[in-house]
């Protein structure tokens, strides 16, 4: 997954393409800028069927990472998945359906700079 994405959608498009029962988000604003360790809503199985809820974006970073570190900021791309750290979330209790309207990647620019290259479904979109 990209480090930074979009869903300026509306709850009630998010609603009826994942088919979600219980929608437990509140009043859901458009976000259009989404980075790592900050709520986003997601769409999971819940006990009554699938429920939209917010939550943290990333995984735990594994412990030999954290040295001398404080802050646990999390890991969005999970580089190697044969790892045994990553086999206790492997189950479909843990997974999620995450709407996007856009995401980005960064786009190295001759002076040595970047910025956010998006990619959207629609033409109409950055």
């Amino acid at each position: 997954m990209c480090n930074l994405y979009a869903m300026t959608s509306n709850q009630k498009a998010i609603r009826e393409i994942a088919k979600v029962l219980d929608d437990l988000t509140g009043n859901l604003q458009q976000l259009p800028e989404i980075y790592p360790n900050t709520m986003a809503p997601v769409v999971r199985n819940g006990e009554g069927g699938r429920e939209l809820v917010m939550a943290r974006w990333g995984m735990p970073t594994p412990p030999g990472y954290l040295k001398g570190r404080k802050v646990d900021r999390g890991v969005t791309n999970i580089r190697n998945p044969s790892s045994t750290w990553w086999k206790r979330w492997e189950g479909v209790q843990h997974r999620c359906l995450v709407p996007l309207t856009a995401f980005s990647e960064p786009e190295h620019l001759p002076d040595g700079t970047s910025r956010p290259a998006w990619f959207a479904r629609n033409e109409g979109e950055p």
